[in-house]
C-alpha cells in the first residue's frame, strides 16, 4: 500500500535545489507517502518549513575546486557521507530516493544503488549539472526542468522525462493571476537571484537616470539590492526622484512577479520557471561565472520562445537597459505579447508530473 511506503528526497543546501523538493514532498505527501529529507547542513535552517518527517544531515563537500588535497579531502568526505547514507537507508527502507542536484546528494544516491533502491534525478537547469551528470549512469529515471537538456549523454537519454521545475504553492497561487492591465505606470521588478546581484545596484539606478523625468514618471520600480549596496541604491534613486521600493530579499516574490509588468533579472532555474509559469516578460541577465553556463542555456529557452529579452552581463549597460525601458514606453503591446509567450512555456503542474515519474520508478 502506499500509505505504507517512504520517499526519500536529496538535495543540496540552497533555495534551487530545496524549493522543488519541498513542491515534490507536498505532492508525495497528498499520496499518502512519508517524505524525508537528505541534505547538508547549510539546509537545517529550513527544516521547519520543509514538509518532511525528518531531515537528516550527512557529510558532503563539492570536489571540482581546490588544489589536489583539497579534492581528495572532499571525496573523503563524500565516502564518509556515502557510508553514513547506507546506514540510513537501512534504517528507513524508501521505496525510492530522488536527487536534486548538488553534491549533497551524491552520497544518498549512490547508497540507493548499492541496496538496488530505485533513484530519480531531477535536474532543474537547462544543462545538466556536474553532480546530476555524475550520477545518470545508475539513476533509474531522469527527469528535467526545461524541455531540453543539455550535456546529457546520449546513452541516457531513453531515462529522460520532461517535467517542468515543481513550485512552491505560492507560486501556483501567483500564476492564476491575469497579466496586469498597462493602463497606468509601468511596473518594473528587479531581482537577483537568492543573493542578490551587484550587477543589477551599478546598471537599474544609472538606466533610470539616463531617462527624462516624464519618462521615469511613467514608471514604478521594485527593486532587490543586497544589503552593501542598500544605501547607494536608495540615494542614487533619490538623486533622480525616482520613487522605489528596495529590500535585500522580497519573501513574497511571486507576488511582486505577478504584479509587474516586466521583470529585469539573473536566469536560475527556479526564478525563471516562475516567471513562465506565472507568466511575465522578462529582460534576463545570466550569472556569466557559472561553470557549466546553466543560467545562459535556461535564459535562452525563454528568449527562444519570445518570452524574454536575453542580455549578458557584459552587454548589461545602462544605456542598453535604457532602451529597452524606452521600448517598454514605446510599444507596452510587445510586453504584453511577451507575457503570453511566458505564460505558454510556464509549466505548473510539474510536481505532480514528476510524483508520477516516482511512483512509475517504484512500480
Amino acid at each position: 500500500m502506499a500509505e505504507a511506503k517512504s520517499i526519500l528526497l536529496a538535495a543540496g543546501g540552497t533555495g534551487g535545489h530545496l524549493f522543488p523538493a519541498s513542491a515534490l514532498a507536498a505532492a508525495l505527501a497528498k499520496r499518502g507517502y512519508g517524505v524525508e529529507l537528505a541534505t547538508d547542513e547549510r539546509a537545517l535552517k529550513f527544516g521547519a518549513d520543509f514538509p518532511a518527517r525528518a531531515i537528516h544531515a550527512l557529510p558532503s563537500a563539492t570536489p571540482t575546486s581546490g588544489g589536489l588535497i583539497g579534492k581528495a579531502g572532499a571525496a573523503l568526505t563524500l565516502g564518509r557521507g556515502g557510508l553514513a547514507a547506507y546506514v540510513l537507508l537501512g534504517r528507513l527502507k524508501p521505496a525510492a530516493v530522488v536527487g536534486f542536484g548538488g553534491y549533497p546528494t551524491v552520497p544518498p544516491l549512490k547508497a540507493a544503488a548499492l541496496r538496488k533502491i530505485p533513484t530519480l534525478i531531477h535536474e532543474g537547469n537547462a544543462v545538466i549539472g556536474r553532480a546530476n551528470k555524475f550520477l545518470a549512469a545508475g539513476a533509474t529515471r531522469i527527469a528535467s526542468g526545461f524541455p531540453t537538456l543539455d550535456g546529457l549523454p546520449d546513452a541516457f537519454l531513453a531515462k529522460l522525462t520532461f517535467t517542468g521545475n515543481p513550485l512552491r504553492p505560492n507560486v501556483i497561487e501567483a500564476a492564476m493571476r491575469p497579466y496586469p492591465a498597462l493602463d497606468g505606470a509601468i511596473r518594473v521588478l528587479v531581482t537577483g537571484g537568492s543573493q542578490g546581484a551587484r550587477v543589477m545596484s551599478d546598471v537599474v539606478p544609472a538606466a533610470f537616470a539616463l531617462l527624462s523625468p516624464q519618462e521615469r514618471a511613467r514608471f514604478s520600480l521594485v527593486m532587490q539590492a543586497r544589503g552593501e549596496d542598500g544605501a547607494r541604491v536608495k540615494a542614487a534613486l533619490q538623486a533622480i526622484a525616482m520613487p522605489a521600493e528596495i529590500a535585500e530579499f522580497f519573501v513574497d516574490l511571486p507576488e511582486r512577479i505577478a504584479a509587474a509588468h516586466l521583470i529585469v533579472s539573473r536566469a536560475g532555474a527556479s526564478t525563471t520557471s516562475e516567471i513562465a509559469a506565472i507568466g511575465r516578460p522578462s529582460i534576463l541577465v545570466p550569472f556569466p561565472h557559472a561553470l557549466d553556463q546553466d543560467q545562459a542555456a535556461n535564459a535562452k529557452a525563454l528568449r527562444d520562445n519570445g518570452a524574454a529579452e536575453v542580455v549578458m552581463q557584459d552587454k548589461f549597460t545602462p544605456d542598453a537597459l535604457a532602451a529597452a525601458l524606452r521600448e517598454a514606453l514605446a510599444e507596452p503591446g510587445k510586453l504584453a505579447a511577451r507575457a503570453q509567450a511566458a505564460k505558454a512555456a510556464g509549466v505548473t503542474d510539474a510536481a505532480e508530473r514528476l510524483a508520477d515519474l516516482v511512483e512509475g520508478a517504484i512500480r
